[in-house]
């Protein structure tokens, strides 16, 4: 059985889905990531979020710093978002997303994908940490 998502945190994300289906609808399908990257920072700065574009996570093996990954987005500090402009999202869009949670001790990520007619949504928890 899944943990619920807080309420708070429900909250922001279903804030940040619908900020995503006002730039898929004013956009449309078929530009590169990038363009849905800068709008949906537009849109969810215009709503009184706060908002990281490619904030920088460190990675660690054993204790030891090997690496870091950019976030394509960061919502107060608490949701990660994926940005895909892709025919599909697949398993391994999903894997991702679930490292960079790990990476960034974040309590829950969204993969937006704008590449098709419909835009594509996955919510993840991440379950390795917990958050209030």
């Amino acid at each position: 059985m899944m943990a619920p998502i807080p309420a708070h945190l429900d909250a922001l994300t279903e804030t940040i889905i619908g900020a995503a289906f006002t730039v898929a609808n004013d956009l449309g399908h078929g530009f590169l990531e990038a363009v849905y990257r800068n709008a949906l920072i537009e849109e969810l700065t215009l709503q009184g979020l706060s908002v990281a574009k490619e904030k920088s996570y460190p990675v660690f093996y054993r204790q030891k710093q090997v690496g870091h990954y950019c976030a394509d987005i960061v919502v107060e500090d608490c949701v990660v978002i994926e940005l895909k402009a892709v025919d599909a999202l697949s398993p391994a869009h999903r894997a991702q997303l679930l490292n960079y949670l790990k990476a960034s001790t974040l309590p829950i990520g969204l993969l937006l994908n704008f590449g098709t007619s419909k835009i594509q949504m996955k919510r993840v928890l991440n379950m390795i940490t917990s958050h209030p």
